[in-house]
């Protein structure tokens, strides 16, 4: 071997070593940045804002692939969790969705039955009652003969709601003039119900002067005694 193949050989053993060592180089950053970084997972970020109390849905979220472990231990990795969920308070776009944000929406139980009534937002129901709540339902009805006298009634105690809908504008009557922006708005509160309140619930909203709820104080049921099931202003004379 001459001096010419001799060098050859030897640059071709320093290209080759250079090689390896520069192989080495990015095998080792690379180690470095997955020990630090860590693999990655799957996580859903918000499309837009939701509402509280309002169902959601897989169209909502857009999936992501970040770092394992710069998610927070609550974070949402499988849509499959949000089956069946609400939103427990205002979910802002570009959030992270996490399990702390969404809770069960409230199941109606064997022998009830949904039933959807528009109160009017007078009553000052938007904001303050929710899904989960417990309300008593109260009707006003009109004497039905001249003399009879005005009556308010608890017509179902304890009603679980289920879902309440957005703030809908009601149909204009010929007395809207006189009345607030407030008494020509509604919102639409469904419960869930056995047939018997179902049933009082669908008459008073038929035929009753007024429809109002009162929130029970905790959410904990609260029996309505016989004496305070109905009232007429003389009984306060």
């Amino acid at each position: 071997m001459n001096s010419r193949q001799r060098r050859g050989v030897i640059l071709l053993l320093l290209s080759v070593l250079c090689a390896l060592g520069a192989f080495a180089g990015v095998f080792t950053v690379i180690r470095d940045v997955n020990s630090k970084v860590g693999p990655e997972v799957s996580a859903y970020r918000l499309k837009s804002d939701i509402a509280p109390y309002k169902p959601l849905s897989a169209g909502q979220f857009e999936k992501i692939e970040m770092p394992e472990r710069w998610l927070s231990e609550n974070a949402v990795t499988d849509l499959d969790d949000i089956r069946g969920k609400i939103a427990v308070t205002q979910l802002r776009e570009g959030s992270l969705l996490q399990s702390d944000m969404i809770v069960d929406r409230p199941a109606v139980g064997e022998g009830e039955q949904e039933i959807a009534i528009m109160i009017d937002a007078a009553t000052g129901v938007a904001g303050k009652i929710t899904p989960g709540s417990t309300v008593n339902i109260f009707a006003t009805f009109q004497g039905e003969q001249q003399g009879q006298k005005d009556q308010s009634k608890v017509i179902v105690e304890n009603a679980k709601v289920v879902d309440v809908g957005k703030l809908t504008a009601l149909e204009p009557r010929e007395d809207d003039r006189s009345r607030s922006r407030a008494e020509t708005e509604a919102v639409p509160i469904t419960f869930a119900l056995n047939t018997a309140d179902a049933q009082r619930v669908a008459y008073a909203e038929s035929f009753a002067t007024h429809v109002r709820l009162a929130l029970v104080g905790g959410g904990a049921e609260t029996p309505v005694s016989a004496d305070d099931r109905s009232y007429t202003l003389d009984e306060d004379k």
